[in-house]
């Protein structure tokens, strides 16, 4: 199956911060700037066709040479993992963190 970009850059209510996000502007917003958190709510990016709606926990962080930061991501609810690349505006403190785990 050919993965399909939809983009839908949207403000939200972060589920596991409570905190509000604002839209990214330059691309799509995937997840939380402030606790890098994410929602289970993709089968392609964009899609909104995800049947799991669970939360999307930050595990650890690869650096790739092309992306930069990419947030490897497990869901709560179905264990599913989910990648995706860091924002400007993202917490760095989390992402370094984040840096020294692997899953």
């Amino acid at each position: 199956m050919q993965r399909r970009f939809t983009k839908i850059d949207e403000e939200f209510i972060c589920e596991n911060c409570g905190k509000k996000v604002e839209k990214l502007g330059y691309t799509c917003r995937n997840h939380c700037p402030y606790c890098l958190h994410s929602k289970h709510v993709d089968v392609n990016p964009g899609d909104r066709a995800e049947q799991c709606k669970g939360i999307l926990r930050p595990i650890c962080v690869e650096l790739d040479s092309k992306k930069g930061y990419v947030i490897v991501f497990k869901c709560q609810k179905c264990g599913a993992i989910r990648k995706n690349k860091a924002a400007e505006d993202d917490n760095m403190d989390l992402i370094i963190d984040l840096s020294s785990k692997q899953y």
